[in-house]
Formats: C-alpha cells, structure tokens, sequence
C-alpha cells in the first residue's frame, strides 16, 4: 500500500504480522538499510524529508521471505490555493484556474463549487489545461453574486478559498491580435498601427471593444500612450525619425471589466530618405 507522511516527521513501519523481536532485513528501493534505524523489527525513520520517498520492504531475516511491502511518499498538507475567475469571451460566460501556491509533493484533488444566488451551477473541467473550469452565464445582466468555492484536499490535509463577485466585474478580454506597425512613406515623424480583435471575443459589434496603444523607441524608457474609443487602427505622428519603436496594444469592453494584458511587442522604423549618392569635384574634374 503506499503510506503518506509529511515533512518532518518521525514514522514507524512494522513488519507485517511478524513479532517486534523477529529478525528481519528492511530494504529502501532495494538497498539494505542499516540496522541503525531499526528498533526491533520495527523501522524507525526521523524527521523524514522528500529523498526519503519510495519502496520499502521488509524480509524475514533467515529466509528472506517477503513479509511487508509498502510506498512512503513524503510530502506536505496543501496551502490556501490561489484562484482567478475571468470572463475573455463575454457575455458567453467565464472560465476560473487555479494553483497551488507551493507543491505539496503528493497528488492533490481540486473540487470547485459555483453558486449564483440560490442556484448551484456546473463547472464545466477542461481537459487542457487540467486545473481550469468554465461556466455559461444563464442570464445576463444579472445583479446577483457569485460565488466560488475551490477545495484541495491530499492525504495529510485540506484547504480552500472563496471568490464572490459580480459578473460585470471579471470581464477581460484578451490582447488584441496580429498586431502590425509600419512606416508611412514620405513620412519620417509617422508609423501605421493596425490590429485586430481578440479572437475570443465572440461579439465585437454588440459588445464593442475599446483600445489603449503604446510606443516608444528604443533608446527611451519611457512610453506614450493613446486611448482609442474606435477602430482598429492608429497613426503615430510624433515619432523620432530613423528611431526602431517598440509597440502594444491592449484591450477593454467599452463600459465594464478591466483592460486585456499587452499584446505581443512588434517593433517598427519610420521611413528615412534614401542617401543621395554625392559626387567630388575631384570624380567631376576628372571625369571632364
């Protein structure tokens, strides 16, 4: 059978159903443990740490009959998991993830409850990622809370967390894509930005999006920034001539939830006059 214990502790193995004075040889993953840590024939093992996981066996000292087998796995109760509920794809619903703050070093079992109101809903389990879930909304618009309650439970313990929200309040979409920035011609000052909505976002025109830019060279920490209430484009007019820009993009519904995350990061140099080839009065006199 396999024995969990935690970090730290002291564990006593016995020998199956064999007498405390039998003879006995206790193996680790095969190698003999010394007879040290034996107090009878039962194994004693102090303030066990991770190195300490794995087969034990115990046989019977002249026969070397197997008489006891088991797996230790050492490792730690869960911590409070940390959980993020979020809606990239509204008003079709939202999805939460969840972690563990440290690893425990044993499986651990996750159990999610979702309730809005009075009424307990399903969290649908993704299979990729495995520690994600999501939920339709029934009815928008709703005022009432909701409220998620995530449990982690291993063999040597148990915590949990709870997140109430309203559903307004977990819209982020995610970044603008195919963010593209090029030069104007003729134009040394300018860059042409354009991109398109996340593609998550299931309906732009109902729910349209608004748009925050920001540029700035390369040899400058500091950035500036634009909101765009509409499009999905923008001309940057104030740019250093021949200096290689740096730009994102990110996104917001127009009226509830937070800003998406950046976009990718695309670089760009405005348009420089191509060098005129000069000519000495030297190659000229020469040359008449």
């Amino acid at each position: 059978h396999i024995q969990y214990e935690r970090v730290g502790a002291d564990v006593t193995m016995k020998c199956g159903s064999m007498d405390w004075d039998a003879a006995v040889t206790w193996t680790a993953n095969g190698t003999d443990i010394d007879e040290s840590h034996l107090n009878g024939s039962y194994l004693i093992l102090k303030n066990v740490d991770l190195t300490q996981s794995g087969q034990y066996s115990c046989y019977e000292g002249s026969s070397w009959h197997l008489k006891y087998q088991t797996y230790l796995r050492v490792g730690t109760p869960p911590k409070e998991p940390v959980l993020m509920c979020r809606s990239n794809n509204y008003p079709k619903g939202f999805y939460c993830s969840w972690h563990l703050p440290t690893p425990t070093y044993i499986p651990n079992s996750f159990n999610i409850s979702v309730i809005h109101g009075t009424k307990e809903m399903v969290c649908v389990k993704d299979v990729f990622p495995k520690n994600r879930c999501h939920i339709r909304y029934l009815q928008l618009f709703s005022t009432v809370k909701y409220k998620v309650t995530l449990t982690v439970t291993n063999a040597l313990g148990k915590d949990s967390t709870t997140l109430t929200f309203d559903e307004f309040a977990i819209v982020k979409p995610d970044p603008p894509e195919s963010v593209v920035a090029k030069p104007v011609p003729n134009n040394p000052r300018r860059l042409e930005v354009s991109w398109q909505n996340p593609s998550s976002w299931p309906d732009p025109e109902s729910f349209p999006l608004k748009f925050f830019l920001r540029y700035r060279p390369l040899i400058l920490d500091q950035w500036q920034h634009v909101e765009l209430s509409d499009g999905t484009s923008h001309t940057i007019t104030d740019a250093y001539a021949g200096k290689e820009y740096i730009i994102q993009v990110a996104a917001k519904d127009n009226d509830i939830g937070t800003w998406s995350d950046w976009s990718v990061a695309v670089h760009a140099t405005p348009w420089t006059e191509e060098p005129k080839h000069l000519t000495t009065e030297a190659q000229v006199t020469g040359e008449t």
